[in-house]
């Protein structure tokens, strides 16, 4: 025994309910449009229709208006005071054939007034417009409530990223005040082994010949100690740039670079290095103190870096764009395109293996300036040296 075939599910094109006491014109409209594929209800009173409505709402209603006990204009009233079927779109169909009857129906809801007797043709158009329209409407609804659901969630999102960068902000500026704390805390104990190492040093001189491998450990020790002094300036530095803005203004490049070669004067003697510096310089906008750490980051690069006895020349060179570039060339070695692509990259140096500094130097240096409204950059080939340059905004 077979089981017989299931019925396929035919989708109706809309669930219609006719309001009408005349069960002729009843068994009319309802056989004509479930011909054309509409699901039909029908109900002879108000009260029935009442009950239809309530249980399970149609997509549309055709209505008579004269009937006994509630009529048309009552039930259409009644249709549309109740929030679950007020938008139904309501078509009424009535013999009454009187300018006041029609303005009457479309005053308490009606959507569309048909004349009997009705031509099929046109009730079908009414019927397909008016559903036609009441589905845009639903899809408009659906679409509205889609939006405004996504602006709750976007209005959610928005709050929760602003929460997020309040959180942010108030870390980095714990962060920025500890690194602040640490840094002067450190700086006195490095200073201090600095001070007593070089007194030492003076005391033991005279021991040289007796004991040289003591001096030699003095003379590591205050390396150590100049090299953790030079951190802990960067680190504060650093945290003097992140923490706000300095008045820019015109800037004397020739006491800012020969302030800092005083500051470097032992190491420019160490390294036996000579510096080429211009007779004048252009004017440009920036701040002191931070360009000081730019020239001296370039300049004790250029030492470190330059080749036996480095020879350094400095320079400037307006540019058309409007700024000025400031430029230290040296004659050492030189740099690979690898090299030069990571170097002013965070906590990078020109050589990890030899450099004496902690990669904050340049990391520092490009921060600085462009905070200041500029850029870095260095210009090298492998074997030709390199110039190391950074630009700022002219008068």
């Amino acid at each position: 025994m077979t089981n017989p075939s299931p019925q396929p599910y035919i989708q109706t094109k809309g669930d219609i309910l006719i309001v009408d006491d005349t069960l002729p014109n009843l068994r009319v409209l309802s056989s004509m449009l479930t011909e054309q594929g509409y699901e039909v209800r029908g109900a002879p009173n108000a009260q029935m229709a009442l009950m239809i409505i309530e249980a399970e709402p149609p997509d549309l209603i055709l209505l008579d208006i004269n009937m006994p006990g509630m009529n048309g204009y009552e039930l259409c009233e009644a249709i549309k005071a109740k929030p679950g079927s007020k938008d139904i779109p309501v078509i009424f169909i009535s013999a009454l054939d009187e300018v006041l009857d029609k303005v009457k129906a479309f005053s308490v809801g009606g959507v569309d007034y048909i004349t009997k007797p009705f031509q099929i043709a046109e009730v079908l158009v009414r019927v397909r417009t008016h559903l036609t329209i009441r589905t845009l409407q639903q899809q408009l609804q659906e679409t509205n409530a889609d939006l405004q659901q996504a602006n709750v969630d976007l209005q959610k999102a928005n709050i929760e990223l602003l929460e997020s960068n309040l959180a942010l902000q108030a870390s980095n500026q714990e962060l920025d005040a500890f690194a602040r704390t640490v840094a002067h805390d450190l700086k006195n104990p490095f200073s201090s082994i600095v001070g007593v190492t070089d007194r030492l040093k003076d005391d033991l001189a005279q021991l040289e010949s007796e004991n040289p491998a003591t001096l030699k450990l003095l003379e590591q020790i205050e390396r150590g100690g100049q090299q953790g002094v030079k951190v802990i300036d960067n680190l504060l530095l650093l945290a003097w740039v992140r923490k706000g803005e300095v008045e820019v203004k015109p800037v004397d490049m020739a006491s800012v670079v020969s302030r800092v070669q005083e500051s470097l004067a032992d190491m420019i003697q160490t390294y036996q290095g000579e510096l080429i510096v211009p007779s004048r310089w252009p004017t440009a906008l920036g701040y002191g103190p931070w360009l000081e750490e730019v020239w001296a980051n370039y300049i004790s690069n250029g030492l470190k870096f330059g080749g036996e006895s480095p020879r350094l020349e400095l320079g400037a060179t307006p540019l058309a764009s409007g700024q000025v570039r400031f430029w230290v060339r040296d004659s050492g070695e030189g740099l690979s395109l690898d090299e030069q692509a990571h170097l002013f990259a965070d906590f990078a140096s020109v050589d990890e293996m030899q450099a004496d500094g902690q990669g904050l130097g340049l990391s520092i240096v490009r921060r600085v300036v462009e905070k200041l409204g500029g850029s870095v950059g260095v210009e090298s080939k492998v074997g030709q040296g390199s110039q190391f340059y950074f630009t700022l905004p002219s008068r």
